[in-house]
């Protein structure tokens, strides 16, 4: 029976995860005696997953033509058509909030973005704040699995830079059939999901109980935690800077943001043939030299003749300014988007007035292939800058050969035009989304940042990057259609879509 069960469809065996998901916000209503909310999260799960269950058995002997199609697929359904049903206890649970609204929160929580549409938190109750970070904390597990069981041996999601010279696949042509490494499918998901998963719950506890330890509630600690191993910012006191664990709280989240940079820290569960260093993985060191660079260079303002000279400052507003600058530029490249309680000092002591390009930059960077992260991501990055150091390098010496051993993975011709083309449909994306905006009514700015917020899956960019936060409640509904889409668009990248929509993969 229980083979049975793990061998159905992979979308059924998702929606029967967030059906009885929907359980635990119902104990943590019943916990804080809240009847009503635990009334409808406990309904909402047993009825989905009634017919969830029901669907299963109808499709027990389903089996796809073609394995590879239907896994993206499956990731869009995701994405697209799971939160209509997450969003129903929300929608219910909640006072004046229109579906639409719902079904906004539920893709921004589930593609790990974070945009909101409730701007007071308040408005919400612990056990719907612990259902926005669970979907989004669900979604980011599930992202994991999808890098390494689906993507990598599709070479989508970053992975198509590391293909070897001698490798003439195309990384948007999806054969029949293919799978990891040849292996059944759903046995290869379920090994890597059984491998991941204690990782990742392990170190979402390890952090809750340092955030508790420190001050924080259990349900701020709890949401904190998810979104931190998740980047998605979810908040239930809309960011870490109203936080009781203050400082410490801060400094717990930074070393764990590390894991947005890298897939290293987990590299022993994917193809990667190399060893476990971290501080020789080019995407750690990249996002390490960023992170330090940005923070320098915005400290180092307040000598630039920003301010006034003649202006005394303390060691110890020097100090707030440095890890304001230095937390806020991490959580941000690793698209988490949470910020300091000393962003607000380290505006001041660079006299920085509006931090939007930095921040949209440090979100278009994005973090590590195969992590949470969203953005162009770091490894392409890298092989751009490698690939134009060489270029420079064959300006002096036009006769010189390149690199070899692992040094040529980052050097070859495949790998560079692939970092190339996804760094410009990103762009090309963000274009696009800007212009559908503009059509709507909206105005450059918050076309801009709405844009890139979505794509990069950095929600709470809307809040910080602007002159004045950007009310997304208040917008068109078509408007918010088109970050849905835009959401669904950066988590799955423009190359996976155009793995779907390529002719032979619908061919038998």
């Amino acid at each position: 029976m229980l083979q049975r069960i793990l061998n159905c469809p992979l979308f059924l065996f998702m929606t029967g995860a967030g059906a009885l998901a929907m359980y635990v916000p119902a104990i943590v209503a019943t916990a804080m005696q809240d009847w009503s909310q635990a009334r409808v999260y406990m309904y909402s799960g047993t009825v989905f997953l009634t017919v969830v269950v029901m669907i299963a058995i109808a499709t027990l002997n389903y089996q796809p033509r073609q394995i590879a199609r239907s896994r993206l697929l499956t990731l869009l359904g995701t994405f697209l058509v799971l939160p209509l049903m997450l969003a129903f206890p929300l929608y219910e649970g909640a006072d004046d909030v229109a579906f639409l609204d719902a079904y906004f929160e539920m893709v921004s929580s589930i593609t790990t973005t974070g945009a909101t549409v409730f701007d007071d938190p308040t408005s919400l109750t612990g056990a719907d704040h612990i259902w926005r970070a669970l979907v989004g904390w669900l979604g980011g597990f599930l992202i994991w699995v999808m890098a390494i069981a689906i993507m990598a041996p599709l070479n989508l999601g970053g992975f198509e830079v590391l293909r070897s010279a001698g490798n003439t696949q195309s990384s948007i042509a999806l054969e029949p059939g293919q799978t990891a490494k040849g292996a059944e499918p759903s046995l290869a998901l379920r090994r890597f999901a059984s491998s991941l998963a204690p990782i990742y719950c392990g170190l979402t506890l390890l952090m809750w109980v340092c955030l508790l330890s420190f001050g924080d509630s259990p349900i701020v600690a709890a949401c904190h935690a998810m979104s931190v191993m998740a980047t998605s910012g979810i908040s239930p006191i809309g960011g870490t800077g109203g936080a009781e664990s203050g400082l410490a709280g801060e400094g717990v989240i930074f070393l764990f943001l590390g894991f947005a940079l890298s897939r290293r820290a987990f590299a022993r569960e994917t193809h990667d043939s190399q060893p476990f260093q971290l501080l020789r993985d080019p995407e750690f060191r990249l996002g390490v030299f960023c992170i330090v660079i940005v923070s320098v260079l915005l400290f180092m303002r307040h000598w630039g003749g920003s301010l006034e000279v003649n202006e005394s400052q303390s060691a110890g507003q020097a100090g707030a300014a440095l890890w304001g600058t230095l937390f806020t530029v991490s959580s941000f490249l690793s698209t988490t988007g949470f910020v300091s309680s000393s962003w607000e000092a380290a505006r001041g002591w660079s006299g920085l007035e509006s931090p939007a390009m930095i921040l949209l930059g440090l979100a278009v960077f994005g973090g590590g292939v195969a992590t949470t992260a969203g953005g162009v991501k770091l490894l392409r990055i890298y092989v751009l800058y490698k690939n134009g150091k060489r270029e420079l390098e064959r300006l002096v010496h036009p006769s010189s050969v390149a690199g070899s051993g692992a040094e040529a993975v980052y050097l070859g011709r495949e790998g560079v035009h692939a970092a190339w083309i996804s760094f410009m449909l990103f762009a090309i994306s963000i274009a696009a989304v800007m212009l559908v905006l503009s059509l709507i009514g909206l105005n450059f700015d918050e076309s801009v940042i709405l844009a890139i917020a979505a794509l990069s899956t950095t929600g709470p960019l809307t809040s910080v990057a602007g002159d004045t936060p950007i009310n997304i409640a208040t917008l068109p509904d078509m408007a918010k259609i088109v970050l849905c889409a835009s959401m669904v668009l950066g988590r799955l990248e423009m190359l996976a879509i155009i793995a779907l929509l390529n002719p032979r993969s619908w061919r038998r």
